[in-house]
């Protein structure tokens, strides 16, 4: 738990305002008003400045803008999860995080957006933006990320579980934690647990399976592929996987859904077929957003302080920001604390069980 930081510098430097200025032969103000499309310029002194502008390559955003102080920095929040409690957590703390910095928070969805349409969106958002905020999925993005760092917008990844040398990004041990509630259910006697894993475009939900099969093995239970079925992070695909590991001659015990979502829905099949949680099934969660609470029995879960996240890739993505000024880059790999909530959810097996 803490960053490992790199710092890089660039290879290539970008014109900056004053070199326009200079070529202009006008105040680094005057170019301002004029790639601001601001009034009081004279037509003459804003063709010589576009001129210039031409000439050098010079892109204007709002990144350079903001160097100053924070105060009207624009941050992009760019989503496609799918899930409300999710993107609710991550809200909150964006939220936190740009109003304590004076910054704008820009917030826009690209769901069923292909790779050439992310890419242009992508390049499109770069000249309005000073920095990206990318949740998964889309924080393993390559059409994305490729685009953004091309036009040297700093970015922040939230929750990947991929490391990388050009973006910064927060996140929990997805394994570790994964592990740990695994090993939980199986001190508690369990040794049939059914898993129903994440959407295989994110890199958390390989490492949480990663983490439950970790346990097993260490446990000496045998991993059974038949207790295993594909979700979504969705709770409808925590539906259709429940009811697939429930319509098993031989159930299990116990279930680990890798968000709170698909273990909501889990609990909802159990009722539906008349099985008592936690008496006849334990079912656990991952993330405690609002999901875990507000279905009954309220799920065990894994705290992943996702707003907390969100609230810190604000901070990382300013400190980005300003770094701009030096021409370096800082990727940051910042690893928070997870926390086991243990709730209502989860009991031994009957007798019968194991």
């Amino acid at each position: 738990m803490g960053n490992v930081t790199k710092t890089v510098r660039r290879k290539g430097r970008a014109s900056t305002i004053h070199e326009v200025a200079s070529l202009a032969k006008v105040s680094p103000m005057t170019v301002s008003r004029v790639v601001n499309g601001s009034g009081n310029v004279r037509d003459v002194t804003r063709e010589r400045v576009m001129r210039a502008v031409r000439e050098l390559g010079y892109t204007p955003n709002l990144a350079a803008r903001s160097l100053a102080g924070a105060q009207g920095t624009r941050i992009a929040l760019i989503y496609t999860n799918p899930s409300a409690a999710y993107l609710s957590e991550l809200l909150v703390g964006a939220l936190r995080g740009t109003a304590r910095c004076a910054a704008q928070l820009v917030v826009d969805s690209w769901d069923g957006f292909d790779a050439r349409a992310e890419r242009k969106a992508a390049r499109a958002l770069a000249k309005s933006v000073a920095g990206v905020i990318l949740p998964p999925p889309l924080c393993e993005s390559n059409a994305v990320i490729s685009e953004l760092t091309a036009a040297k917008v700093p970015v922040v990844a939230i929750a990947s579980g991929r490391a990388s040398d050009d973006i910064s990004r927060v996140r929990i041990d997805d394994f570790r934690a994964s592990r740990e509630i695994t090993a939980y259910l199986i001190a508690r006697g369990h040794t049939r647990i059914g898993y129903i894993e994440g959407n295989p475009n994110q890199s958390a939900s390989a490492r949480r399976y990663e983490g439950y099969q970790a346990a097993l093995q260490d446990a000496g239970i045998a991993v059974d592929p038949g207790l295993v079925q594909h979700g979504l992070f969705t709770y409808r695909s925590g539906l259709e996987a429940a009811e697939k590991l429930l319509g098993r001659r031989r159930v299990p015990t116990a279930i680990f859904a890798s968000n709170d979502d698909m273990a909501a829905a889990a609990v909802s099949v159990a009722h539906r077929r008349h099985l008592e949680v936690p008496g006849d099934l334990s079912v656990v969660g991952f993330d405690d957003t609002s999901a875990a609470t507000t279905v009954w029995p309220e799920l065990t879960t894994v705290r992943q302080p996702i707003a907390s996240m969100a609230d810190s890739a604000i901070g990382i993505l300013m400190r980005s920001i300003r770094h701009k000024e030096r021409d370096t880059r800082v990727v940051v790999d910042h690893v928070v604390a997870h926390l086991l909530v243990e709730r209502d959810s989860v009991s031994p097996p009957d007798g019968t069980a194991g």
